[in-house]
């Protein structure tokens, strides 16, 4: 029973998937990874070596902070040449619009947390909310790594559901 929960599929068997598609499927997370950034500060703050993690995420942040709508001008290059080109492998269209779907809900909180939370000033509930943001983005990241490494698709609760009606 427990090998049989790790064991490929017929289609996975039979068309492995290529190392470049693995590779550019992990890389997509680095979007989300760069808006948590920001949610982390002051938990880099307490832990320096944390500053380690932003490395991989920094040219998305140059280049979103050196060109004006930079990060809206990456999500709808992404959205429309990767995810609504059929040309494009599907485990990359995938990858791609989940990673879209997690950033969207990543500035979503940013807003929340600067119109509700901010008024009220940088108490422990604001740090803490921070702090578990940027832990929950970075578990997103890691886990989406390792299964991207693996050549599977990366199921994240809800997210996954919603990737896969939009693609089909």
């Amino acid at each position: 029973m427990f090998l049989a929960a790790y064991a490929l599929t017929s289609a996975e068997a039979a068309m492995p998937i290529p190392v470049w598609q693995r590779f550019l499927g992990l890389l997509v997370y680095m979007l989300p990874w760069s808006d948590a950034i920001p949610f982390g500060s002051n938990l880099m703050g307490q832990f320096p070596w944390l500053q380690w993690l932003t490395l991989p995420a920094l040219p998305i942040v140059l280049l979103e902070r050196g060109i004006p709508f930079g990060n809206l001008l990456i999500f709808f290059l992404l959205f429309l040449a990767v995810v609504r080109n059929p040309n494009v492998p599907y485990f990359l269209r995938f990858n791609t619009l989940q990673a879209l779907l997690v950033d969207i809900i990543v500035v979503l909180l940013g807003y929340a947390f600067a119109i509700l939370l901010q008024p009220l000033g940088g108490g422990l509930m604001l740090r803490t909310l921070s702090s578990t943001v940027v832990i929950a983005v970075l578990a997103v990241v890691i886990f989406a790594l390792i299964e991207c490494i693996r050549g599977r698709e990366p199921d994240l609760p809800g997210l996954s559901q919603a990737v896969r009606m939009q693609l089909y």
